[in-house]
């Protein structure tokens, strides 16, 4: 009998021990806001970074493209975005969103750097608990002024 006991407190208690945990450590999402001040459609030398900006996180089904997971944050005065998303989100397709600017000449949000694709599973390889998303952009209504130097250094010459 006193065997018998001993088998089944070798085999339950570990099961009690594991499923008493806490969940596992939540997944951090960082990744900064930008404003375009050359409408370049990329960051610059001269892109200042957005103070108070609002961004969500959205998970959809693979298949349905039903929205599973949502949730917000917003920027400090580095323009960094970091948002603790606690469950493992597997096979969904997730992406960082722009939602909003507190700058009234920098709203519009940049055409394709509105939003960037983000991998929230532990199941791929990535050790870290740590996930970095592309930065994302608004546009100034009017680019400032010298922008057409900052850009000159960007182009591409044919030698």
């Amino acid at each position: 009998m006193a065997k018998l006991i001993l088998m089944i407190a070798l085999c339950v208690l570990p099961a009690l021990v594991i499923a008493s945990r806490p969940a596992a450590n939540p997944m951090i999402l960082q990744g900064r806001v930008y404003c375009d001040t050359c409408r370049a459609g990329f960051e610059t030398s001269a892109t200042s970074y957005i103070h108070g900006a609002k961004v969500k996180v959205e998970c959809k089904d693979r298949d349905t493209q039903k929205l599973l997971y949502n949730t917000e944050g917003t920027t400090d005065s580095t323009g960094t975005y970091t948002i603790m998303v606690k469950e493992d989100h597997n096979d969904q397709l997730c992406d960082a969103v722009l939602v909003s600017s507190p700058q009234s000449d920098c709203a519009t949000a940049d055409p394709g750097r509105d939003r960037a694709p983000v991998i929230l599973t532990r199941y791929n390889g990535i050790v870290s608990d740590y996930r970095t998303a592309n930065s994302m952009g608004f546009m100034k209504d009017e680019a400032i002024s010298g922008c057409d130097k900052i850009l000159l250094q960007y182009q591409e010459f044919d030698d």
